[in-house]
């Protein structure tokens, strides 16, 4: 079972309000990661929270579910993934040319669940390489951010979206209006 932490970095020329403003969105999470295909917030994003999550690698698709451990608005983002108990987190800091965001994956000191265990080993071609290709995958998520963030294209309202504090899945507790993006 891994016990292997991931980190990676990005600088991105942007002010740390506009990288919170993407990174904060989780139902965006698709257009960054490869491997997510679907992050729906059950509710308003808080910590506690929860999403349903889709992923999939090739022809493997699995769902997941996730609670939000830690939601600092304009700093950081976590979420811990019940399956197998590692934590995805986004920080952001301020550098003197706009903002840096590490992206993390942090497993407890006692590995992830045997389940997942036993998955990364026989259906996903084992725990070092699955590890190199998580790495691979969040320093393309931090550079696809990063595109998009510097272009300042911050993201769309989606129709489903309820703001001004109706607490619907696209409301954000700690974001004035209630909204994200």
């Amino acid at each position: 079972m891994t016990k292997t932490n991931l980190t990676a970095t990005i600088d991105i020329d942007a002010e740390p309000a506009q990288v919170w403003s993407v990174v904060s969105d989780l139902r965006r999470m698709p257009e960054w990661s490869y491997q997510c295909r679907a992050m729906r917030p059950l509710g308003t994003i808080r910590q506690g929270a929860h999403t349903v999550n889709w992923n999939h690698r090739g022809r493997k698709y699995w769902p997941t579910v996730s609670r939000i451990e830690r939601f600092e608005p304009g700093r950081a983002v976590a979420f811990r993934t019940l399956s197998n108990n590692s934590v995805w987190s986004f920080e952001i800091t301020p550098t003197a040319t706009g903002s840096r965001l590490i992206h993390r994956r942090d497993v407890p000191p006692e590995g992830t669940k045997w389940i997942s265990r036993i998955i990364v080993e026989h259906i996903l071609g084992g725990e070092q390489n699955f590890d190199v290709e998580m790495l691979d995958g969040m320093n393309t998520t931090l550079d696809k951010i990063k595109s998009v963030v510097e272009r300042g294209s911050q993201g769309v309202v989606d129709e489903d979206q309820e703001c001004a504090g109706g607490g619907g899945e696209g409301c954000y507790e700690g974001e004035p209006g209630g909204c994200a993006g």
